[in-house]
C-alpha cells in the first residue's frame, strides 16, 4: 500500500523504501492469537470434517461465494428463535441480504459516518478523555466500552432508555449471551429462560421507549427503518441486539488493543499523533491485521462449493462446515510478505484489491457494515488519549476469550498521568 501526500511523513518515507520504520528485534509482536497461524496449507479437513481456512484467497473466494451461509454467532439459535419471522441481518441470505444490505448502507457509508456521527463521537470522547485527565488514572477498557456503546446507540437509535445503564445491561447480556440446548434438559431450560431476564431488561428499559418515539416520530437511524420495514418490536429487540452488541463489542475491544500497541511502542506513538488522518487510519488497519477482534468466521455451504486452492480447482461439498482463521489468512505471507507477524504500516500487499486489514472485516455480502465507523472512532479516542502529557500503561489488560465472537475479551487495562 502506498499512500500519496505533498510532504511524506518518517513512517510512509520508510515505507515507501522498503523499510519498516519498525525495528524487528523480536519474531512476533502479536498479542491475542492462541495458537501461531498460518500453517503450511492454506486449506486443511480434520478428522471431524470441518475445513478450516488460512489462506487468504481461498477466505475471500468463500466470503464473495453465494453458495454458504452463516454458521457461526449462534446462527442455529437464531434461525430457531426466527422461523417464520423477520431475520436479523447478520443472518440473512440470498436476495433478502442484498435487499436489507442496501437498504441500511446509507448509515454506514463514509459520508454518513462523517456527517452523522463525527460530531457526536468527537464530543464523547471530549468528555471521557477529559475525565481521564482529571483522575489521571482510568480503566481503558470501560472508556472504550462507554464510546462504543454510546455511538452505536446514536446509530441504531436507542436514545430514549427509561433509566440509564444500556452500557451495563449490553455488557452484562454479552458475558453471559444466551444458547439454547434443544435436547430439552430441564436444567439447560431453566438456565436459558433465566439469562433472558437481560434481554428483558435491555427491551423494556432500552428498546421500548425507542420504538414508541420512533413511532411518534421516525428519525434517520436503524430502529426507524425497521418499522418502516414492518417489523414487529421482537424482531426490532433482536435486530437492536446484532447492531448493538456487535458493534460495541467489537470496537471496543479494538480501541484497547490499539492503544495497548501505541503506548508500548513510542516511535509507532509518535509516528501517529502527528501523522495526517489517512497515515493514522493506515496505522490503525495494519494493527488491526495483525489483531483482528473476531478470530474465526464459520459457514456452511448450501451446494457444491468451487474454489481454487494453490493454483488447483478445488470442490467443498455441500452441507459442509467452513471455519476460516482470520489470524491465518491475516498472515498469509503470499500477500503480506516478509515479517508477518510484525507491525508494518504502509506494507505493500500483493493480490488484486486486498484491503490494508485484509480479513478483519470479513469480506463479500456479510463483510461488516460498520467498519468506516468503527476506525473513525477508535481514530477519534485515541488522538486525544495520546495527545496527554505523561499518559502510561499501568496495568496491561487481562485477556479472555468470547466464544460467541470467537475473539479476545481486554479487562481491567490501567492507564495512569505520571
Amino acid at each position: 500500500m502506498q499512500i500519496v501526500q505533498s510532504e511524506p511523513s518518517a513512517l510512509v518515507s520508510d515505507a515507501r523504501a522498503d523499510r519498516c520504520p519498525l525495528e524487528h528485534t523480536v519474531w512476533s509482536q502479536q498479542k491475542t492469537t492462541r495458537l501461531v497461524e498460518p500453517v503450511a496449507a492454506p486449506i486443511k479437513l480434520d478428522a471431524a470434517g470441518t475445513w478450516h481456512i488460512y489462506g487468504f484467497e481461498e477466505a475471500r473466494a468463500i466470503e464473495r461465494s453465494g453458495d454458504t451461509k452463516q454458521a457461526g454467532f449462534d446462527a442455529e439459535v437464531v434461525e430457531w428463535f426466527s422461523r417464520g419471522r423477520n431475520m436479523p441481518i447478520l443472518y440473512l441470505e440470498g436476495k433478502l441480504h442484498q435487499e436489507q444490505r442496501k437498504r441500511t448502507a446509507r448509515f454506514f457509508t463514509p459520508k454518513a459516518v462523517s456527517t452523522n456521527y463525527r460530531q457526536v463521537m468527537e464530543r464523547l470522547a471530549d468528555t471521557l478523555v477529559a475525565g481521564v485527565r482529571r483522575k489521571k488514572r482510568a480503566d481503558l477498557s470501560q472508556v472504550s466500552l462507554t464510546l462504543a456503546v454510546q455511538v452505536v446507540a446514536e446509530v441504531v437509535g436507542l436514545t430514549n432508555s427509561r433509566l440509564p445503564g444500556m452500557t451495563k445491561r449490553l455488557e452484562t447480556f454479552l458475558e453471559d449471551h444466551w444458547s439454547i440446548d434443544r435436547r430439552g434438559h430441564p436444567l439447560a431450560l431453566i438456565r436459558m429462560l433465566w439469562k433472558q431476564r437481560h434481554v428483558a431488561a435491555f427491551f423494556f428499559l432500552d428498546v421500548q421507549p425507542a420504538i414508541r418515539a420512533r413511532r411518534r416520530k421516525p428519525q434517520e437511524d436503524v430502529i426507524s427503518h425497521l418499522i418502516a420495514q414492518g417489523y414487529s418490536e421482537s424482531e426490532i429487540l433482536t435486530e437492536c441486539l446484532t447492531y448493538a452488541v456487535a458493534g460495541m463489542a467489537t470496537t471496543r475491544e479494538f480501541m484497547s488493543l490499539a492503544a495497548w500497541h501505541l503506548l508500548e511502542q513510542p516511535a509507532l506513538c509518535a509516528c501517529y499523533r502527528d501523522a495526517p488522518e489517512e497515515e493514522r487510519y493506515a496505522i490503525l488497519h495494519e494493527i488491526l491485521r495483525l489483531e483482528p477482534v473476531v478470530g474465526d468466521l464459520y459457514r456452511l455451504t448450501t451446494a457444491h462449493l468451487h474454489i481454487e486452492s494453490s493454483g488447483a480447482p478445488l470442490v467443498i461439498p455441500q452441507g459442509e462446515r467452513i471455519r476460516i482463521h482470520i489470524h491465518g489468512t491475516n498472515t498469509d505471507e503470499s500477500i503480506v510478505e516478509e515479517h508477518p507477524l510484525q507491525l508494518c504500516p504502509g506494507r505493500t500487499l500483493k493480490g488484486e484489491k486486498v484491503p490494508p486489514m485484509l480479513m478483519s472485516f470479513g469480506d463479500g455480502h456479510h463483510r461488516c457494515p460498520g467498519a468506516y465507523l468503527a476506525i473513525q472512532e477508535t481514530d477519534i479516542l485515541l488522538r486525544r488519549l495520546l495527545a496527554l502529557d505523561g499518559l502510561r500503561v499501568e496495568r496491561v489488560p487481562t485477556m479472555t476469550w468470547n466464544d460467541l465472537l470467537t475473539g479476545y475479551e481486554l479487562r481491567k487495562f490501567m492507564i495512569v498521568i505520571d
